[in-house]
């Protein structure tokens, strides 16, 4: 079992199992608890009866609780897809961020909280070398059913602190945009875009409701300041300007 290299407390969950397949992880997968304390979440993220686990916990103060091995497949993705593959449970390490979330005011980050996420990611990044467009929302990875870690999290800090991929957003403003209800080659030319990025996105010609989540999916981590499901020219800037800047494109 491998133990991160900061200080931090073991509470092991119960609901866990082998990676399958031989599948080794590569993603690294942040979410938002989404309940009300620290301690009622590590509770629910250890007991039989919830069916959910994960591999660490970090609370406002930034303690951090490990209750998976980083070896060992915690059930923390749910219903998920990226770049084709649907079991990512067996390809990630997932961290838990203690916060309220969206249907509970969702409070920000406090500082403390944000400064432990980050040197939790790279010590785990540095110890599995994950590509940075491999650290990952959940909202990412199951558009419109979930919402986490959102809107508020400070990706530009962790990009800043070498973790993760990400560019200054295009500034909001102006431009054609693209809708729910629009069809045509722009709106393909729009998915295939996200779909090459990693994003669940069929490429249909149609601006419909799958679309929209994703859309609404990637603005919550790459262009916050407006989150509508709207592809605007900010949106779509920032999307090929993501795209760009990938080590090696994944566009012909």
């Amino acid at each position: 079992m491998t133990r991160t290299r900061l200080e931090h407390c073991w509470v092991p969950a119960v609901n866990v199992n082998e990676r399958r397949d031989g599948k080794q992880a590569d993603i690294l997968l942040l979410h938002y608890t989404g309940m009300k304390s620290a301690e009622v979440s590590r509770q629910w993220l250890t007991c039989a009866e919830s069916a959910v686990s994960c591999h660490y916990l970090v609370d406002e103060a930034g303690e951090i609780t490990q209750m998976v091995g980083e070896d060992m497949r915690a059930w923390h993705a749910g219903e998920a897809c990226w770049r084709g593959e649907s079991d990512i449970n067996s390809r990630s390490i997932g961290i838990e961020i203690q916060n309220l979330g969206h249907n509970n005011g969702y409070p920000d980050f406090p500082p403390e909280q944000m400064a432990a996420v980050t040197e939790l990611c790279r010590d785990i990044i540095e110890r599995h070398d994950f590509a940075p467009e491999r650290v990952l929302a959940h909202s990412d990875v199951a558009p419109g059913r979930k919402w986490d870690p959102g809107e508020k999290f400070d990706w530009r800090r962790l990009h800043d602190a070498g973790i993760g991929h990400w560019v200054e957003p295009a500034p909001l403003g102006g431009g054609v945009f693209l809708q729910l209800g629009d069809q045509g080659d722009p709106v393909s030319a729009l998915q295939v875009l996200l779909s090459a990025y990693g994003y669940n996105a069929p490429v249909t010609g149609d601006y419909d409701e799958q679309t929209r989540i994703v859309v609404e999916a990637f603005q919550r981590h790459f262009r916050p300041g407006q989150v509508d499901g709207v592809a605007d020219q900010s949106t779509i800037e920032t999307l090929k300007h993501l795209i760009d800047t990938l080590p090696s494109s994944p566009i012909a």
